[in-house]
């Protein structure tokens, strides 16, 4: 991963909750907290990718008795937000959360990790090129197990990618479960229910690179 970008104080705004990325985390959370609700009382297995500090997953499982049946793999390149991960999993004794420093743009990180029944995309989409967005919609069958869900994000900046992203996840077979673009902000946030067939993980390759 190459680019001038700060990952670390990226996530600042979070510290103001009036911002658009706190009202985006948020949001995010609801749907990581409902998606839990509705498979209650069974085991399941989460990939976060580019993880950041992993305040969307580890938010809810440290308000959560039943975290123990998540098995959680958050994937991030940053050592500073990596080590903050770290330690916000030791502190809430989270023990069956794996917090990896790897290129979530190499296949070969997620040996692992998958096939997972919730996929977190979250600040990912935006980041990267939009023939590697393509790219990395085509390659979540590989990622998911079946009747996965996948929960994205993405700017409405202008040019707005977002119709052809949904538009791409249908081909890939996913049927959208909800969009959020609220109004004043221009974030979007995608929930996606994977009805295709899962596709094994190849062994290596490369699915994105940052371009912030």
């Amino acid at each position: 991963m190459n680019d001038g970008e700060d990952w670390y104080d990226w996530h600042r705004p979070y510290a103001d909750p009036g911002s658009p990325l706190a009202h985006r985390l948020r949001l995010v959370q609801r749907h990581i907290a409902a998606w839990l609700d509705e498979h209650a009382g069974k085991p399941v297995t989460v990939v976060s990718v580019c993880a950041g500090q992993g305040r969307d997953i580890l938010d809810v499982l440290a308000a959560r008795p039943d975290a123990a049946r998540v098995g959680a793999t958050l994937i991030e390149y940053d050592p500073r937000n990596v080590a903050t991960a770290r330690a916000r999993v030791a502190a809430e004794k989270l023990e069956t959360v794996t917090v990896m420093q790897a290129d979530a743009g190499d296949l070969a990180s997620y040996r692992q990790a998958v096939p997972a029944d919730l996929v977190i995309m979250a600040g990912v989409l935006g980041n990267i090129s939009d023939g590697d967005v393509r790219t990395t919609i085509k390659a979540l069958p590989q990622f998911c197990a079946a009747d996965a869900t996948v929960i994205w994000t993405r700017t409405r900046r202008t040019p707005d990618l977002t119709p052809a992203i949904r538009r791409w996840l249908t081909d890939a077979g996913f049927v959208e479960e909800a969009f959020h673009a609220p109004d004043g902000v221009l974030f979007s946030v995608g929930i996606h229910r994977f009805t295709g067939t899962p596709q094994p993980l190849p062994a290596d390759g490369k699915i994105f690179q940052f371009i912030a």
